[in-house]
């Protein structure tokens, strides 16, 4: 879905600086014959989500069952504690790894697809975010349900597309409009530089995208 979103995007109007001039692009792109290809980058964006993915599954296999129960079930803090034990948060680990394994990569991967499209940057984002919701909203939702001890029931794995994708595509949009300022005011060009804009970028997207 994802792959063939992107085919049917590289021929719409929407354009970058290049503003429509496939030639000018073409030949600038050949000029630059240097640096990684398509196949590269995407190789090293899903890498860079399945590092993300692992250590996130590690934390969100301790707090999530607790934060679900704070803010679902109404418990008190002391309730949600001694509900936990090594076997749920184990447990639940085999849910959160194998969910992030998929969530993470397919993100980066759908984003650095994007890139090689004529898209501007945040209408990049929003394509971006209705994409990985659309595509992984089932897999939201299983493991939210997973981490609650609910029945799984497939009519229900669309469940609050709207908010969500809405969401989503807040965190899509905020990343191409953040990412570009601070990479034009920033300018890193160092791999410490590089992965600081990218963390204050996303965080800066995560935190518009909240509400």
């Amino acid at each position: 879905l994802a792959a063939a979103g992107v085919c049917v995007l590289q021929s719409l109007p929407w354009s970058s600086p290049l503003g429509g001039q496939p030639g000018l692009a073409m030949v600038e792109g050949a000029a630059e014959d240097e640096g990684p290809g398509f196949v590269t980058k995407v190789v090293g964006a899903a890498a860079q989500g399945a590092t993300a993915a692992t250590v996130a599954a590690l934390l969100s296999a301790v707090t999530e069952p607790l934060v679900n129960r704070l803010l679902v079930k109404r418990m008190t803090f002391a309730q949600a504690y001694n509900e936990m034990s090594f076997g749920l948060v184990s447990g639940f680990f085999l849910t959160t790894f194998p969910t992030n394994m998929l969530k993470f990569p397919v993100f980066e991967v759908i984003n650095m697809m994007l890139t090689f499209t004529t898209l501007t940057g945040p209408v990049r984002g929003i394509v971006n975010g209705w994409l990985f919701c659309t595509v992984m909203l089932p897999v939201t939702n299983y493991r939210f349900r997973k981490s609650m001890g609910w029945e799984i029931n497939p009519a229900l794995l669309y469940q609050a597309y709207i908010p969500t994708v809405a969401r989503d595509i807040g965190y899509g949009w905020s990343r191409g409009v953040v990412g570009n300022l601070l990479n034009t005011a920033m300018a890193p060009d160092t791999f410490f530089s590089k992965s600081f804009v990218f963390g204050l970028t996303v965080f800066a997207a995560c935190i518009i995208s909240s509400p």
